[in-house]
């Protein structure tokens, strides 16, 4: 059984990366919850375990791996394809490019990603004012480039990457607050929210008290 590590409001865009790769990838695997606010992540075994103290992590036959990026590339590998549904394109420049944008947007947005937290769309707490110029200007820069890789395509590359998921995701700070975003990308992000793997982590009920969720 694959163990994943997460946190109880179920909001974080890096344990929804993760869970949305283990349910591609159709594996079995257990949500684990850690308490973040009471600093669960920060002392003992997890810490220890996880390296860097913080969610997401997979324990793997008593492996332990943290954050995000480095878990897909180790189930891309550990569970490949054609066994295994692909996670990132087969072609090395078409993965190249998905790579790009997975690390762009855990890199850059910052002003944006402050005034659209998660949270606003996860649990409702739509926002109640503009966007500020800064954050203004990240929105602008987003639409530009969603725009720009997508095309008139319903997927950033010729099929279904991770990067996808993590596009939508980005894309929903905007489309789910009510602020202006051109219809195709609009359109791109609800069909992204209906895909399976990600619709099972939108049902979540939030925040829980459940420590142990699944298996999935």
């Amino acid at each position: 059984m694959i163990t994943l590590y997460g946190e109880p409001n179920l909001d974080s865009p890096f344990v929804f990366t993760t869970f949305v790769a283990l349910k591609e990838k159709r594996v079995p695997f257990e949500l684990r919850l850690v308490n973040l606010a009471a600093g669960e992540q920060k002392g003992g075994a997890y810490a220890e375990q996880s390296i860097t103290a913080r969610v997401p992590s997979i324990e793997i036959d008593w492996f332990f791996l943290s954050e995000s990026l480095a878990i897909v590339e180790y189930l891309e590998e550990t569970l490949p394809a054609p066994k295994y549904a692909r996670l990132l394109p087969s072609d090395v420049q078409q993965r190249a490019r998905a790579r790009q944008v997975l690390g762009w947007v855990r890199s850059d947005l910052a002003a944006l990603k402050r005034e659209r937290p998660t949270d606003s769309f996860f649990f409702g707490k739509r926002a109640d004012k503009p966007l500020e110029p800064a954050a203004r200007t990240d929105a602008d820069k987003l639409v530009r480039i969603a725009s720009s890789l997508l095309g008139e395509r319903s997927t950033l590359l010729d099929a279904w990457s991770i990067a996808d998921a993590d596009l939508a995701l980005t894309l929903w700070r905007l489309v789910k607050n009510g602020d202006a975003v051109p219809e195709p990308l609009r359109a791109y992000a609800e069909a992204q929210w209906q895909r399976p793997s990600i619709a099972a982590w939108i049902a979540f009920e939030r925040p829980t008290t459940e420590r142990v969720l699944g298996p999935f």
